[in-house]
């Protein structure tokens, strides 16, 4: 499990809470929870993923310019796909597996102890706000992807 120092060393409510949340994720990679395991696969391919769709985004113009067909279109629209389409898909898929961590995992933990009581409401309003911003980068990415899927078939 992965910290940072301010997280690690520090004795905030918010530390106590992120590294709980963190500790959601350990528990999750324990028991080989099934989405878990499907995001981490996912993030590991969305980085081959873009790397390919930019490769084919590049070499569409000179396949235009060499075969005067329609095919640079396709490859400009699958590799825009890898680029962008697969990082809303590893978006879409991570935020069931962060809920997880942050509801079923962490305030359980949060809640068996660690924790006085007025703290938990505190405590889940961090994991709330935590939540919302993966909602929104899922919804950024997705609004971006859509974007440019309509500009690339053009």
């Amino acid at each position: 499990m992965r910290l940072t120092r301010d997280k690690y060393e520090g004795r905030t409510l918010t530390a106590i809470t992120v590294a709980a949340h963190e500790c959601g994720h350990a528990i999750q990679h324990a028991g080989a929870e099934r989405l878990f395991l499907l995001r981490s696969r996912l993030a590991a391919s969305a980085v081959w993923a873009a790397r390919i769709g930019s490769f084919l985004i590049f070499l569409a113009p000179m396949v235009g310019l060499l075969s005067r067909a329609p095919s640079p279109a396709l490859l400009s629209v699958l590799g825009g796909f890898l680029v962008m389409g697969f990082g809303v898909v590893v978006q879409l898929v991570t935020l069931p597996v962060e809920l997880d961590a942050s509801f079923r995992k962490a305030m359980p933990l949060l809640e068996a102890g660690y924790l006085e009581q007025r703290q938990v409401p505190a405590a889940r309003r961090i994991l709330r706000a935590a939540a919302w911003t993966y909602v929104a980068a899922s919804l950024a990415g997705l609004l971006n992807f859509w974007r440019w899927m309509t500009v690339l078939r053009r």
